[in-house]
C-alpha cells in the first residue's frame, strides 16, 4: 500500500499573516513541519502550496512542493489538486497541518498503521481537553461514540469549536487526517455543508456525508499557531 503526507499551506492567514513563513529558531514554521514529517516511516513528503515563496522554501530545503490553485479554501481540497498531478495514485493519503511544527511523527505512524490494518476511509486523532479550553473557540472538540484510549478508536459524533451542553467522551482534536483516496476524491465531489461553513470545520463536510471518521487517542497535543501568542509559546519550546 503507498501512503504519501502531504502538508497544506498558504499564506492568507488573517489572524497571523504570512504564518507558515514566520521564522522559528531561524528557520520557517513549515520547514519545521516537513522535518517532523520527514521522520516518519513514510518516505514521500510534500508540501501542496498556491504560494511561491513558500514554494521556494520547501524547494531550497531539499524538499518536495507542489503549487496548486490559489482558490481552495481548505487542505483537503487542496490536497487533492495535488495528488491529481500525480501518475500513480496513493493508496492513502495523510494531510498534516502546515501550522504544528511539534507534531509527533510517531503520531502520523499510529494513523497511518490504524486506516493500513482497519481499512477505515477516514481517521483523525485527539487528545485530552483541558477544562479551561472548554470556551476556547480556537480549540476544536471532538465528540466521539463511545471512550477513546491509546488502544483504541471510535467514531466521531461531531465536531464544535464552543462549548455546548454535549459532555460525553470529549477530546481536543489534533489536525490532522487520513483518507483513502477514494474518500478523497468523494469528499471533493460534495458540496460544502452548512456545518462545514457555520464552524470553520472541514471535516464537517465528511461527516455530514456520512463519512465515517475514526478517531485515535494521542496523549500529547502538538500546538498549533493560530495567533502570535502561540507562536511565541513554540518559539520557547523549540530554542
Amino acid at each position: 500500500m503507498k501512503t504519501v503526507i502531504i502538508i497544506p499551506s498558504h499564506l492568507g492567514a488573517k489572524r497571523l499573516p504570512n504564518k507558515p513563513l514566520l521564522l522559528i529558531k531561524n528557520d520557517p514554521m513549515i520547514v519545521h513541519v516537513w522535518r517532523q514529517a520527514k521522520k516518519t516511516n513514510i518516505k514521500e513528503v510534500f508540501v501542496a502550496t498556491s504560494d511561491q515563496k513558500i514554494y521556494d522554501v520547501i524547494i531550497n530545503n531539499g524538499g518536495k512542493c507542489i503549487l496548486t490553485d490559489k482558490n481552495h479554501t481548505n487542505g483537503s481540497d487542496r490536497i487533492f489538486e495535488a495528488v491529481e498531478g500525480f501518475d500513480s495514485k496513493p493508496d492513502l493519503i495523510i494531510n498534516v497541518q502546515g501550522d504544528m511544527p511539534l507534531i509527533n511523527p510517531d503520531a502520523i505512524n499510529y494513523l497511518e498503521n490504524f486506516m493500513i490494518t482497519q481499512s477505515a476511509e477516514m481517521a483523525t486523532l485527539a487528545s485530552k481537553l483541558e477544562l479551561e479550553d472548554l470556551d476556547n473557540p480556537n480549540v476544536v472538540k471532538v465528540e466521539t461514540e463511545e471512550e477513546i484510549s491509546s488502544a483504541n478508536f471510535s467514531t466521531a459524533k461531531d465536531f464544535f469549536r464552543k462549548k455546548d451542553k454535549r459532555t460525553n467522551f470529549l477530546y481536543h482534536h489534533v489536525g490532522i487526517y487520513a483518507y483513502q483516496f477514494q474518500t478523497l476524491k468523494k469528499y471533493v465531489s460534495l458540496l460544502k455543508t452548512q456545518n462545514e461553513l457555520e464552524r470553520s470545520l472541514e471535516q464537517m463536510r465528511a461527516l455530514d456525508n456520512k463519512i465515517k471518521i475514526y478517531v485515535g487517542f494521542v496523549k500529547d497535543y502538538p500546538l498549533g499557531v493560530d495567533t502570535q501568542e502561540d507562536l511565541d509559546k513554540i518559539r520557547k519550546i523549540i530554542s
